[in-house]
């Protein structure tokens, strides 16, 4: 029987084996005896060995043609030998003894076919999962993150410890080498009160109530010399400069004061920077921040937001100022839906005016950072001011961090009213820390204590 012949019917002896093999536990003694006493038992010399031994013509012609050592004068099985034959006929060494070859691959025939079977599986399995896997240029990085705290503000009452988790899987992938799709997911369970108080509480976790979200989307690209980015839920700041080093834990203390400024927030924005070289960079940057809604985007009735920045950094110390303005509009809503803009709409402009630093001693593994924001609200007389300022040092293996400043903004004829955290973060390995930390934010409203809350927060990374 030729290769090809035996190429076809290897499938067919298989699952004939196969067949036997689940029939046999069905023979039962007795029909086994009667068989065993008739004329037709055939000689186990009808059969092929499945092993080759030296004086064999097989195992000596292979042993002549590819000088394998695992022809050293010791058995070897067939399947060994045909895939000894295998590599021959690849490597093309083969062509020059034509006809033992083709001896060989009729001897071998069967266990040629079974390799190809094998080897055609696997490469099926393999495209399998690389279909179902990410591209070359994906990857993938996640956080996740579980706090337990307690706040003490007026009364036992608001005074329960409370525990949070967080959880954020982040997908970039690039197309050209120099783009980058970016997609956020998160979930997380922040309540809103206590330690995870909006803004005067910790500037930490998420607050999509345990469903998983896309919690940002934008794709960066250059063009022309300058970065730019375009997304949805995306900040207007994206890709600006920022000098602000502040490690904290209160949300009012968070990005050095300048949260209007420096660090412009937004919804379907576009970002964009140039560097000049030396440590200088430029940033622009403009928000619908109802962009996705039925107000429309750059819209009498839509919330929009625009600003510019400009940055110096060195490894010892860098800058940033900022300017934005945010158009806000109070739209009628008679009928219990909104309108379009008309002559009852109210629109309010604020300005907003930013400066973040830091400074980084070359001798001394120190951090001092911090920045301020002014901001003008149009057709009022009262301006408002914020500041922070932070101090971060290594100690031990872990980093020690303090930060003090304004509880938000605050208005210039208006009480103040400060803030104030301690918190150490401590690595366990590289994927994994623990940051045990304290705060105080002052209460000026009457009969009103101020809050204190302590906690710990676990945080991985992978």
């Amino acid at each position: 029987m030729k290769l090809f012949q035996k190429l076809i019917a290897a499938p067919a002896i298989i699952s004939m084996a196969s067949g036997f093999a689940v029939n046999a536990a069905e023979i039962n003694s007795t029909d086994l005896s009667d068989y065993a006493n008739s004329n037709n038992l055939v000689s186990l010399g009808d059969f092929k060995s499945d092993t080759l031994f030296p004086g064999d013509w097989a195992y000596d012609s292979l042993k002549d043609l590819t000088n394998s050592p695992k022809f050293n004068g010791n058995s070897v099985s067939r399947l060994e030998a045909a895939a000894e034959l295998s590599n021959l006929i690849a490597g093309g060494e083969g062509l020059m003894n034509g006809a033992a070859i083709g001896r060989l691959s009729d001897e071998l025939g069967s266990e040629l076919a079974i390799m190809k079977g094998r080897v055609d599986g696997l490469e099926a399995r393999v495209n399998g999962i690389e279909a179902g896997s990410f591209s070359d240029t994906t990857t993938m990085s996640g956080s996740a993150g579980f706090l337990i705290g307690a706040e003490s503000l007026n009364g036992d009452a608001n005074e329960a410890v409370m525990a949070e988790y967080f959880f954020e899987i982040d997908l970039n992938t690039s197309f050209t080498g120099e783009d980058k799709l970016n997609i956020e997911l998160e979930t997380g369970n922040h309540p809103g009160v206590g330690v995870g108080k909006d803004k005067e509480g910790l500037d930490w976790g998420s607050d999509k109530g345990d469903s998983l979200a896309v919690s940002d989307l934008n794709y960066t690209f250059p063009l022309g010399g300058w970065t730019v980015a375009v997304g949805d839920s995306m900040d207007a700041s994206k890709t600006w400069p920022n000098a602000c080093a502040v490690n904290n834990m209160v949300d009012n203390l968070g990005d050095c004061g300048a949260a209007n400024s420096v660090d412009l927030s937004g919804d379907v924005s576009l970002s964009a920077s140039k560097e000049f070289g030396d440590g200088w960079e430029v940033g622009l940057g403009l928000s619908a921040d109802s962009g996705e809604t039925s107000r429309g985007i750059f819209t009498k009735e839509g919330d929009d937001y625009y600003g510019i920045a400009l940055g110096y950094e060195t490894d010892t110390y860098g800058f940033t100022v900022a300017y934005s303005m945010k158009e806000s509009t109070n739209l009628d809503t008679a009928g219990g839906t909104l309108e379009a803009w008309d002559a009852a709409d109210t629109q309010t402009d604020s300005t907003y005016y930013g400066l973040v630093a830091y400074y980084s001693p070359e001798t001394t593994p120190l951090t001092i950072s911090g920045g301020i924001e002014l901001t003008d609200v149009e057709g009022t007389n009262t301006d408002k001011t914020q500041w922070t300022v932070g101090v971060s040092t290594d100690v031990g293996e872990g980093t020690l961090s303090a930060t003090i400043g304004t509880n938000g903004a605050i208005a210039d004829n208006a009480a103040e009213e400060m803030a104030y955290d301690l918190s150490y973060e401590y690595p366990i390995n590289d994927s994994m820390s623990i940051t045990p930390f304290v705060y105080i934010v002052e209460e000026s409203a009457a009969n009103t204590d101020d809050a204190v809350g302590l906690g710990t927060f676990v945080s991985f990374s992978f």
